[in-house]
């Protein structure tokens, strides 16, 4: 493939990428060549459409037609600091629908002592990410444990069938 069709196909894809990421497409993107000089330390970007003044991201296009992005260092962070109140809430989410599953006398004692337990997990573990618990496992432990936190529905059920009979 001839490098004007690499550069076209590349530029069609990132059309395709920045309806995705919420871009309007008919805003104007800073779109970049990647280009090897007569240095192996060094590359020449040269402005293939847009300006150097276009907000973020811009796209770079190298020789093989691969597209890379360039975004500003507080843009970065900002992304980062949005995945990680992502995956604290997604996280949250998933406790709860686990404590919930489980019948709670009172979600907040559970919730308290899950946090608890959680925070023992971390602490033993040499990944201090919250990645590989298994959070359900700890629910039903905890319920194990704690069986005063959570309603026995058998217990009621075989409770509530006795009368009936009588």
């Amino acid at each position: 493939m001839d490098d004007n069709k690499k550069v076209q196909n590349a530029i069609d894809k990132i059309k395709i990428l920045s309806k995705k990421i919420g871009m309007d497409n008919n805003q104007e993107k800073t779109i970049l060549n990647l280009e090897d000089t007569d240095n192996p330390e060094r590359k020449l970007l040269t402005l293939q459409s847009g300006t150097w003044e276009n907000d973020e991201p811009w796209f770079v296009i190298d020789k093989n037609g691969k597209i890379h992005t360039m975004l500003s260092l507080d843009t970065l962070l900002q992304l980062i600091k949005s995945l990680r109140i992502a995956q604290e809430e997604n996280f949250n989410l998933k406790l709860e629908k686990s404590i919930w599953q489980n019948v709670p006398i009172d979600f907040q004692d559970v919730w308290i002592v899950a946090m608890d337990e959680i925070k023992k997990e971390l602490a033993k573990s040499k990944d201090k990410k919250s990645f590989g618990i298994d959070i359900d496992k700890i629910v039903k432990d905890i319920k194990k444990k704690y069986p005063n936190l959570f309603l026995n529905l058998d217990r009621y059920l075989s409770q509530t069938n006795q009368e009936d009979i009588i």
